[in-house]
């Protein structure tokens, strides 16, 4: 396997000094980088996934949240007469030194691995077990002090211990998500009430339908996001029930029968989270529903994103020769080939982002329905998928509020003409002459290449007064701006 080679190779030329220290495992012996704080299982990891070329520290949220954990079973443990103090006490700092960001270049294991998180898991256990090794007077290494499995991870299971940490960085993750939602969100409520006075030509089918205005257009989009808000909110709080607890698969064995109520107590102070324990901890073992559903809502953003930023093509295509109703910020060149194109890059990358998420949450459904009795060892690229559509959509977001939306403007006069030449103008005449001799008067203008209002008045059918009344654009973007004239209000 030349690909895991040289990535071992790659973990371990970081270190300058090249000396190694030999750890142990079931499997053997192996020589791991002197000053890795992570050991041999992790090793093992670097040597068999060598697969998406992400690995764990992309994610900081993950690695504290795996640092919370720890440091909850460490405290309960220590309550329950199951870890010493002086071992407790230095698990405690080296989860609140990995928590508070230290050490994270060493969590490198690839976020998607055989083994349902099991080489996560490890990789925790033992830069957690070597710092504490550190803090108490000893080498890296000489684990009979402090063990990763025995100490460590006393009384859990990666079954457990690992999607707790998951739910815990994802709840975390989901306030800055949804900041960032609320500011692009308030962008686009600022162009709505700027472009409050631009009349334009709504459109249905990509075909002219009825006049609007530009500030409309902007402000649905506004109220569309807003939606997501409690949509995200919803489905996060499913991640407060946790499985911590359980062990390895949800029976509890090898924990005191304390432990479980214990551990989520700790668990809550240090969080600041309403964590609770799920009411059976073998269905919540094996169980992958809260993820499907968190990954439903990031979708939803993702799809109505997405449609956003058609419009926005649509609306800014041209210059000359397409809609061209709004300009978008020119960021750089479009074309290598034709001078002075300049493309909408920002909406498109936003297409590109959601089209990935998209593709994401279709990942997270299919691994959640390949669980298998009491465990889903599908996990690994469930939680690859979902943070990896967070941190793209996060950043897709802010790009385009920053790079796009606070930038655009309007061709006022170019959306007015729209309005006064189109066709569309017509349906506000239906309730004083009818559907049919509408439908007339829309052929005859597209034939005739002639306006509504001309023909109107030619053919005698509404007086200027009643006509001007009845097409005045502004008079058309609000439900009750003007009276309806029926058809046996006129003499017509």
């Amino acid at each position: 396997m030349q690909g895991a080679t040289n990535r071992v190779i790659d973990a371990g030329a970081q270190y300058e000094s090249g000396k190694t220290r030999p750890e142990k495992d079931l499997l053997g012996e192996r020589n791991v980088p002197y000053e890795a704080y992570y050991g041999i299982q992790t090793l093992r990891a670097l040597e068999n996934f060598n697969i998406s070329g992400i690995a764990l520290n992309f994610y900081p949220l993950i690695i504290s949240s795996l640092a919370m954990v720890k440091e909850a079973a460490a405290r309960a443990n220590r309550d329950l007469g199951l870890l010493d103090s002086v071992r407790s006490a230095a698990i405690i700092a080296a989860c609140r030194e990995v928590a508070n960001g230290k050490l994270h270049s060493h969590f490198t294991v690839d976020m998607i691995q055989g083994g349902a998180g099991t080489s996560t898991n490890m990789n925790a256990n033992e830069v957690i077990a070597n710092r504490a090794l550190e803090l108490l007077g000893h080498n890296r290494g000489e684990y009979r002090y402090c063990h990763p499995n025995n100490h460590v991870n006393l009384s859990q299971s990666t079954n457990d211990a690992y999607p707790t940490a998951v739910k815990i960085a994802l709840v975390r993750g989901n306030g800055p998500l949804i900041q960032v939602l609320r500011e692009l969100i308030q962008s686009f409520r600022r162009k709505g009430q700027e472009f409050a006075g631009v009349i334009k030509m709504g459109r249905m089918q990509l075909q002219d339908a009825v006049p609007m205005t530009l500030g409309q257009t902007f402000e649905a989009y506004a109220v569309t996001l807003e939606e997501e808000i409690l949509r995200l909110e919803e489905n996060s709080r499913l991640f407060l029930e946790v499985n911590l607890g359980g062990t390895a698969i949800g029976t509890g064995i090898n924990a005191d029968p304390a432990y479980a109520n214990l551990v989520i107590r700790h668990l809550r102070e240090i969080t600041g989270l309403e964590v609770v324990r799920a009411e059976n901890l073998v269905e919540a073992t094996q169980d992958t529903g809260s993820f499907v559903m968190y990954s439903m809502a990031v979708k939803r953003l993702a799809i109505k994103l997405s449609k956003i930023c058609n419009d926005l093509r649509l609306l800014s295509s041209g210059p000359r020769a397409g809609l061209g109703e709004i300009n978008l910020p020119p960021l750089q060149p479009g074309s290598s080939i034709m001078p002075g194109k300049v493309n909408p890059v920002i909406p498109e990358v936003v297409n590109q982002v959601a089209f990935k998420v998209m593709g994401n949450d279709l990942t997270v459904s299919i691994a959640a329905e390949a669980g298998q009795l009491e465990l889903n060892v599908m996990e690994p690229v469930i939680v690859q998928s979902l943070v990896q559509s967070v941190e793209m959509l996060k950043n897709a977001m802010v790009t385009l509020k920053a790079r796009c939306i606070d930038g655009i403007t309007a061709n006022e006069a170019h959306c007015r003409q729209t309005v006064l030449n189109s066709i569309g103008l017509v349906t506000a005449l239906t309730p004083a002459l009818g559907y049919e001799r509408c439908s007339l008067l829309a052929r005859e203008a597209l034939e005739q290449d002639r306006g509504v209002y001309d023909l109107v008045l030619e053919q005698g059918l509404l007086d200027r007064e009643t006509l001007d009344a009845l097409l005045s654009p502004e008079g058309m973007v609000e439900p009750g701006s003007q009276r309806p004239l029926r058809r046996n209000d006129h003499p017509l």
